[in-house]
């Protein structure tokens, strides 16, 4: 059974801890999930309603009265699906598109001046990035392994594109 990023993520959160889908939304928000997956606050429970109904999790309600809220667990063979579905996505060998790169290649159409500009404008963005991915790293430790790992992988990734950008833009200075 194959899922989507989207899907493989909430997926692997419940399977993490069972879940509602309140705590889903701050997890996310808090790991920084969206800057890599697509995965709007609207969706979450559309992703919770076709996971349960694909069998891959069990809902029961908890608390009483008003407050009370659904409570997602794995089933065993969500477990599975999950497992199957990370090792896949870990070996999967596609890239993930990237819009600067359509921009590169259209470089002749741009002028140095506004290439350099551009250039350090994402400079900044990209410094920015890793500030907030190393914070909310630092905030939340201690993390679960997968999560460890996607701050570790995503913060490389920002480094990498650093390293790349300072070289062009500062002449690398740094």
């Amino acid at each position: 059974m194959e899922l989507t990023p989207a899907e493989l993520t909430v997926l692997g959160l419940v399977v993490e801890q069972p879940r509602h889908g309140y705590d889903l939304e701050q997890v996310i928000e808090q790991r920084g999930i969206r800057q890599w997956t697509e995965i709007g606050f609207s969706s979450i429970y559309y992703l919770l309603a076709k996971l349960e109904k694909r069998g891959l999790l069990s809902a029961e309600e908890a608390g009483g009265g008003a407050k009370s809220r659904r409570v997602f667990r794995a089933t065993r063979q969500g477990r599975q699906v999950a497992t199957d579905g990370a090792l896949a996505f870990i070996a999967d060998g596609r890239t993930v598109p990237q819009p600067v790169l359509v921009g590169l290649a259209n470089l002749a159409l741009v002028a140095e001046r506004d290439y350099d500009q551009a250039l350090s404008s994402r400079l900044t963005r990209v410094e920015a990035r890793i500030a907030s991915v190393t914070e909310a790293q630092r905030s939340q430790t201690p993390l679960p392994p997968a999560a460890r790992e996607v701050f570790s992988y995503s913060l490389s990734l920002l480094e990498a594109e650093r390293s790349w950008l300072v070289a062009r833009v500062r002449g690398g200075d740094e």
